[in-house]
């Protein structure tokens, strides 16, 4: 009752990844025989069903003997156990040793970037790292590069691009209609 969980050994999680590989994949009754059925697994309920009878021959019901060992019960496979983080306060309540941190998907770069800062700073462990690259903006060019260029060009590109306009708004109406009708 006031029995404190001891940190998963190597042994325990090892045991673990071993059951795994021993679990079979529980299928919902029937879904090998009907489309509209999903394999999802629902329990079979019926008086006479031959899984909730576990006759020979008919795949096994999801059971409790199943389960993994509980003191690697809900933890990462590297032993640690995983909370979500949102924003830099949570970070707050993390101890390095025992968990380790994965990134919500809801986060966006500034964030994510301030939290990994202070991730870093506490030496805690984030999960879904990726590194992020900035798009770097070019600010302080040049004017020959920028493409500046004299009031006079650009005034003659500007009366070019109104001429394009008029040309096309003459060819959208057709045999003498407006454009409204």
């Amino acid at each position: 009752m006031g029995e404190q969980v001891s940190n998963p050994t190597k042994k325990s999680l090892k045991l673990r990844k071993r059951m795994k590989k021993n679990k079979p994949k529980f299928l919902r009754p029937e879904s090998w025989r009907y489309v509209r059925l999903k394999e999802s697994w629902r329990r079979p309920r019926g008086l006479d069903h031959k899984m909730r009878r576990a006759i020979k021959g008919w795949p096994p019901n999801v059971g409790v003997g199943y389960r993994g060992p509980r003191v690697a019960r809900g933890l990462h496979p590297s032993g640690y156990q995983e909370v979500i983080i949102h924003n830099v306060d949570e970070l707050a309540g993390i101890d390095p040793k025992v968990k380790v941190i994965r990134l919500g998907h809801t986060v966006g770069k500034r964030k994510r970037a301030r939290i990994l800062a202070e991730a870093r700073k506490k030496r805690i462990i984030v999960l879904n790292v990726k590194e992020i690259k900035e798009v770097v903006k070019k600010e302080g060019l040049p004017s020959e590069e920028k493409g500046e260029r004299e009031p006079a060009e650009e005034a003659k590109e500007h009366e070019e691009l109104k001429h394009a306009e008029t040309e096309k708004d003459t060819k959208t109406k057709r045999r003498g209609r407006s454009k409204k009708q």
